[in-house]
């Protein structure tokens, strides 16, 4: 890079590696095939490959401890000493068995420091923390866990570690820490009153610690960041700010501290943002780009900024062209050696290589750009803004005719679909009866008892069920040999079902690769891909479906899958669906039109489908709406629009049944409080939900709202293979019984079963089925 270039930063690369190197290091290890020095060495190796990448690529700013092995916001947890006692850690370096308990929990876990044989880890395991979604993306961290007398210790030194990691392969990085406010924000307390901010003070000195060891380390700059200041924040929160990166600042080397905000615009906290004494801010001004001008117009001088201009969170190819001609008169003014530019936000939300996915349509390929692509995007543009165009003038020309293409081409609008969508009326949103009455009617339909059991859909996805999947793919197992197999799991799956008691039953969903990819590969207007992995927690990564035309249903998707299941059995079996909006929220969406326009045409897709199910004789339909939270803007103000076309497309989808047909639909890992009222105005008959690592506090915004439909809520956590025993989920439908009217509340594990070994998912639900028969024999003797 020439002294004139603008420098160009990525903020955070995907750390999972091109071929998913990390997940299969780490259920190597979790399985105990492998040691922890084999999983840190395959850490050591992709943090590696990750920098030699970037600064092949041209990026000048290379991100170190962008890195995690689970989660950043655990790394920061373990960084800053904030291990719950339960895990039996007693100061010192955190081991990496206490950081997998936290984040995923264990069975039989003995801490190796604790001798007490009633220690929490020693019978029942420990329970894994809390997990939710990261702002408004798919994914997920682990909640920090805080207490009133909270102390804080420098207890990891990951963030030093990999910086002089990285020096000793010849590679100056920038590290990059989660900062101390959005860390407080982000965790919870059973404390009563509990205020995050109380622990700054406390928490400081950790910060400043590091600060100076990076410093010492020979760190120049040091990015932070700080998203919670594109949320709103009250005047007490605005200060913390400021005391807080006062003391920053002064232990970071020559006060360059990058600041990163993303997920949208500073807003209201742009004066708080302009007036801390860090080197450089970051905006997002793909999220936010209006709010450029006005940080032009406010920030000092020898304020660096780093423009997040590519997107961050989605695929699209990028018009380098408008990019540069909207940029350039900010590098005139501000100067080359003020600028920096990168993506919106870390590249941790997108696939890693485009050059992967060979068996794309040309068309679509041509449109996309993944992480690699994203810094060549980016290498593009700074070479024009530094005035060196001429040799990049092919590049720039290759992206304006694919954005040019895709905006003509005929495989992205449909006239059939923009017609139904006209079509669209208040008839289509509204089920015929009130809840009361549908509830009388589906009583007496179903005949269940109360505290009715079920799941939420899948079951295992065993070592067989994938093999033979990858076989039919490669067109190793033919079709009718397949079915054959396919059929004889569901089979197995529905007699185990009825054995173990359960009531309402499902089919296993053998046959789904993913609850958003069979769906989409059967929908017009999507495309999928090979190897484009996205990390959604831990080692669950995910491919999301591409969204890139009109979207209509050609033909039924899971109809013949439910007749099947339902014709092996009297109990009732579930149609399973998802949502208009998970599907939406778990797919790179179109970026030419709004949103909830897409969502409204996955919508009628699914309307279709319910009533061919309905038609076919299912009686209970649940479409799952695990993200309808996720899809939330972080701006107050901006809520009311998207929970309006959110809940009108979930309605639009069930609404077309009958008063007889039950429809369900479940969520995780979401706070409900603040979008109750959202929630009843679904008006699904029943909706189950995560509660079990909250112990039911999820479930304190029904009771003050008097939810009045039914209620599932999950009393067992699927993400850990801790099996629950039966007192203890008894005891969590208690607390349940406390809030709700028995007849409200149902009985299930809190998400699917499709990551679990069936030896944890067998144990788990006859625990769980003798559970709920407690607690039928309590509440009809109460």
């Amino acid at each position: 890079m020439s002294e004139r270039s603008i420098p160009v930063s990525t903020l955070g690369v995907p750390r999972i590696g091109r071929r998913r190197e990390l997940k299969l290091a780490l259920e190597s290890h979790w399985s105990g095939k492998s040691s922890a020095e084999t999983l840190l060495q395959t850490a050591r190796e992709l943090r590696a490959e990750n920098w030699k990448e970037q600064r092949d690529r041209g990026v000048a700013i290379i991100p170190s401890n962008d890195f995690s092995l689970y989660d950043q916001v655990l790394d920061t947890s373990v960084m800053v000493g904030a291990v719950p006692a339960d895990y039996g850690w007693q100061g010192g370096p955190v081991p990496l068995d206490v950081y997998f308990a936290m984040a995923r929990g264990s069975q039989g876990f003995r801490d190796a420091g604790c001798e007490h044989p009633g220690h929490p880890g020693h019978s029942g395991g420990h329970k894994a923390q809390e997990m939710t979604k990261w702002f408004d993306t798919n994914y997920h961290y682990m909640v920090p866990e805080f207490t009133d007398d909270q102390v804080f210790a420098l207890s990891s030194t990951k963030p030093l570690d990999e910086f002089l990691e990285a020096k000793a392969l010849g590679i100056h990085t920038r590290p990059v820490l989660l900062g101390p406010i959005t860390f407080l924000k982000l965790g919870k307390s059973s404390d009563a009153g509990y205020d995050p901010l109380a622990l700054l003070p406390r928490l400081l000195p950790v910060y400043e610690e590091l600060l100076r060891k990076l410093k010492e380390a020979g760190a120049d700059w040091v990015q932070i960041d700080e998203p919670a200041l594109i949320t709103d924040l009250i005047p007490n929160e605005q200060d913390a700010y400021r005391l807080a990166y006062q003391k920053l600042a002064a232990a970071a080397p020559d006060r360059r501290i990058m600041l990163a905000t993303y997920f949208g615009g500073l807003g209201g906290n742009l004066e708080t943002a302009l007036s801390l004494p860090v080197a450089g801010l970051h905006l997002d001004l793909v999220r936010a780009p209006e709010q450029l001008d006005a940080v032009l117009a406010a920030a000092r001088p020898d304020l660096v900024l780093s423009l997040g201009v590519i997107n961050g969170r989605n695929i699209w190819r990028a018009d380098l062209a408008s990019l540069a001609d909207r940029l350039g008169p900010v590098v005139k003014a501000r100067g080359a050696a003020m600028v920096q530019l990168a993506p919106s936000c870390s590249l941790l939300h997108v696939p890693i290589d485009l050059e992967l996915e060979t068996t794309l349509d040309a068309d679509l390929r041509s449109w996309l750009a993944f992480a690699l692509q994203k810094m060549d995007e980016l290498h593009v543009l700074s070479d024009v803004l530094s005035g060196n165009g001429a040799d990049v003038a092919g590049a720039l020309k290759a992206a304006a005719d694919a954005v040019a293409a895709r905006h003509a081409s005929p495989k992205v609008s449909d006239p059939l679909v923009q017609g139904r969508m006209a079509r669209i009326n208040d008839e289509m949103k509204t089920r015929g009866a009130t809840f009361v009455e549908r509830q009388k009617l589906q009583a007496t339909r179903l005949g269940l008892p109360a505290f009715p059991t079920t799941t939420i859909g899948s079951f295992p996805q065993t070592p067989e069920v994938r093999k033979a999947r990858a076989a039919h793919a490669r067109g190793e197992l033919s079709f009718v040999d397949y079915d054959t197999f396919l059929k004889k799991e569901t089979e197995a799956t529905i007699r185990w079902q009825e054995d173990v008691g359960l009531d309402v039953l499902v089919h296993g969903e053998f046959e789904r690769n993913d609850m958003v990819q069979y769906f989409g590969e059967q929908l017009s207007g999507f495309a999928f891909t090979q190897h484009a992995w996205v990390q959604s927690y831990g080692s669950r990564y995910v491919r999301p479906p591409v969204i890139y035309g009109d979207v209509s249903r050609p033909t039924p998707m899971t109809v013949s899958w439910w007749q099947y299941a339902q014709s092996l059995t009297d109990r009732p079996v579930k149609g399973m669906l998802t949502g208009p909006v998970t599907i939406l929220n778990w797919s790179f969406v179109r970026d030419d039109i709004p949103r909830s326009e897409t969502c409204r045409q996955i919508a009628l897709a699914i309307r279709d489908e319910v009533r061919d199910l309905e038609a076919a004789g299912a009686r209970i339909i649940q479409i799952d709406e695990a993200a309808l939270r996720e899809g939330l803007p972080l701006r107050h103000a901006d809520w009311k629009h998207y929970l309006d076309w959110a809940v009108e497309s979930f309605r639009i989808s069930a609404s077309g049944v009958s008063d007889e047909t039950q429809i369900h639909t479940h969520m995780c890992y979401s706070e409900f409080n603040d979008i109750i009222d959202a929630i009843a105005a679904m008006d699904a008959d029943v909706i189950s939900i995560e509660t079990s690592r909250s112990r039911m506090e999820l479930l304190d915004a029904f009771k003050t709202f008097k939810y009045p439909n039914e209620i599932g809520p999950g009393v067992y956590d699927i993400h850990s293979p801790r099996v629950p025993e039966i007192g203890e989920m008894t005891a969590l439908l208690s607390l349940a019984r406390q809030r709700l009217a028995g007849e409200q509340i149902w009985v299930n594990p809190d998400c699917g079963l499709k990551t679990r070994k069936w030896d944890e998912v067998r144990p788990a639900l006859v625990n769980m089925v003798a559970a709920a028969r407690t607690m039928r024999t309590e509440n009809a003797s109460a």
